[in-house]
């Protein structure tokens, strides 16, 4: 029986060990990658109206210090207000920007200011498939 309560005690350590909160960087990180497919699905969307078509384009990369002139000019756009998910995605976007300036304001690094690299950004080239034979 002690043998059971340790090895239950010991794997209740396990556990709590491997069940560290998030760090500002992953919650950053995260909540970037989330508005990124969130603006990506509201484009192809059949809501996308012709206010929708008009926003500024939101393509985020956290290491790129322009990225925050991008969410205040992306949450201070003045259109589609009516627009139930551009007003949730502006949300999001003004929650990431508090959490970069204030929370995260010390633990982040940014690695660029190349503003023009968020209105066209360099995507990775996608890799062939393998055709077996």
């Amino acid at each position: 029986m002690k043998t059971l309560l340790s090895l239950m005690a010991l794997l209740s350590a396990a556990l709590f060990a491997n069940a560290a909160p998030p760090t500002c960087y992953s919650r950053v990180l995260s909540l970037s990658k989330e508005i990124t497919e969130s603006f990506k699905e509201l484009q192809t969307s059949k809501a996308a109206d012709s206010c929708v078509e008009t926003l500024p384009r939101l393509y985020l990369d956290i290491h790129n210090y322009c990225v925050l002139a991008k969410l205040r000019d992306f949450v201070a756009y003045p259109r589609c207000e009516r627009v139930l998910e551009v007003s949730e995605l502006k949300e999001k976007a003004r929650s990431l920007y508090t959490i970069m300036i204030s929370y995260c304001r010390r633990d982040l690094v940014f690695l660029t200011d190349d503003c023009s690299a968020l209105e066209n950004p360099v995507l990775p080239p996608i890799e062939p498939s393998i055709i077996e034979s």
